[in-house]
């Protein structure tokens, strides 16, 4: 390979800052090529050093571990960093060049093979439904990345022809030096602001899909999000630019109409019947398909294996997920929801949300587009739960909403509970929450889980 893992660690001063999952992965990778190396290894994690066999006999491994284990990360050549660890509190910010992560690692390793895919929503659904729609041409692909593979994981089944779907946190492209080949930026929402200086800090560490490509690759962008569009008018991009859009007709792109998805890539063709059957439904998920079908057209799949993916394809566990009829009601769980955009996306594919759960971890995030669209909404019955909750319940309140029912609630149980007693036979149940879940679960996954295990019950 023309980037040599090995030649760019040995004689540097290495330290590891996170070991979760991923740090994990990153220390057995570089053990495996250089197992005589001197590493350090930087968690809050105390009780670290006894977590992992592998380090209880490792003599060139030493560990800073605790509150102040980001304490000293300026004395080393290299810092590779796990995507859940934040620099915002720093005061002196390490130096650009000296960070870099598993995922910079390896696009430097495989740029070439990989399409990635990042969005502050829709990046599961989409990098899913590539590799879904890919695998029925080929067996040689392979899924990793912010979807719960981290890519190191994965390198036994990658040889020279493997097609790698990589979806991309913000955090991890913050860093990278080198872009996917084909690269996807869905959309641009208000996010993660606990972990980021400034919402364009977020948004610019999302854009280094684009502009860390080489000339040659390809970058499919959402035309009809304006904040992705504010910022491309401040870059010149070195690679081939493909817009997708469901508002108007695109160049060397995508669009579509009420009934048909066209591609424009070769000139304007009628490619998908927006009206026959499947499973993702929404004006949201036809940007999504939009830019799946782009990407795939791109790296050479065949037509009828890209219609025969997009039809067959029956989405992802928490996101608009129908959990069931149960006493006459039916239930969707949405738990992927954190931010107020995704909220109202879900309820207007679902049409007639009768009851509406909201509410987690309050990050600060501006909720007045989602009072001022349940203002105008048909949702009779909303509960709120958490501190974010609390603060949606307060600005609807302030807002002097009429002809709705507010309720509050503490836990899981009261929130079904108060779901069964006042929704309308017939009508729909959906937790869609635009907030995070950490206050009450590990994560969006736990919650969903913990909702469906309740309704079912």
């Amino acid at each position: 390979m023309a980037f040599e893992i090995k030649k760019f660690l040995e004689g540097k001063r290495i330290v590891l800052v996170g070991c979760g999952r991923e740090g994990i992965s990153t220390f057995r990778f570089i053990r495996n090529r250089l197992p005589d190396i001197h590493l350090t290894i930087a968690d809050h994690d105390v009780t670290l050093r006894d977590k992992f066999p592998e380090f209880k006999h490792d003599k060139q491994l030493a560990f800073n571990l605790g509150s102040t284990y980001l304490l000293g990360i300026n004395d080393f050549d290299l810092i590779i960093k796990s995507p859940g660890v934040t620099f915002k509190n720093l005061k002196e910010q390490p130096a650009r060049e000296k960070v870099s992560s598993q995922t910079d690692l390896f696009l430097r390793l495989y740029a070439p093979q990989v399409i990635g895919i990042t969005g502050t929503k829709g990046k599961s659904t989409t990098s899913s439904l590539i590799k879904h729609i890919i695998s029925r041409h080929t067996d040689n692909t392979v899924l990793v990345g912010n979807i719960g593979l981290p890519p190191f994981d994965m390198l036994d089944r990658i040889d020279d022809q493997t097609l790698i779907i990589f979806e991309l946190s913000s955090h991890q492209l913050q860093y990278i030096t080198v872009a996917p080949h084909t690269a996807i930026l869905l959309n641009l929402f208000e996010e993660h602001l606990d972990h980021y200086i400034s919402f364009l800090e977020y948004q610019l560490s999302k854009l280094n899909i684009a502009i860390c490509q080489r000339p040659g690759d390809h970058f499919i962008y959402n035309h009809d999000d304006k904040r992705i569009m504010a910022l491309l008018e401040a870059y010149d991009l070195p690679g081939t630019v493909h817009p997708f859009s469901a508002q108007k007709t695109m160049v060397n792109g995508a669009w579509s109409d009420t009934d048909h998805l066209y591609l424009s890539l070769d000139g304007n063709r009628e490619f998908y019947d927006l009206n026959a059957p499947r499973y993702l439904p929404g004006t949201h998920n036809v940007l999504n398909i939009m830019a799946a079908t782009l990407a795939c057209t791109l790296n050479n799949i065949p037509d009828s294996d890209i219609l025969a993916g997009i039809g067959d394809f029956k989405g992802l566990e928490h996101r608009i997920e129908y959990v069931g009829d149960y006493h006459g009601i039916k239930y969707y769980n949405d738990s992927i929801s954190t931010i107020p955009q995704a909220t109202i996306a879900a309820v207007d594919t679902l049409k007639y949300v009768d009851t509406l759960i909201l509410g987690g971890l309050d990050r600060g995030i501006d909720y007045s587009v989602l009072v001022d669209y349940l203002a105008g909404s048909t949702v009779r019955n909303l509960i709120f739960i958490g501190e974010a909750g609390k603060r949606i319940y307060r600005m609807l309140s302030e807002a002097g909403i009429t002809g709705k029912h507010f309720f509050s609630a503490d836990d899981y149980d009261e929130v079904t509970r108060l779901a069964r007693d006042n929704t309308r036979p017939g009508g729909i149940c959906l937790l869609s929450p635009a907030a995070a879940s950490y206050d009450m679960f590990k994560n969006f996954e736990e919650r969903g889980q913990v909702f469906k295990e309740k309704v079912r019950g």
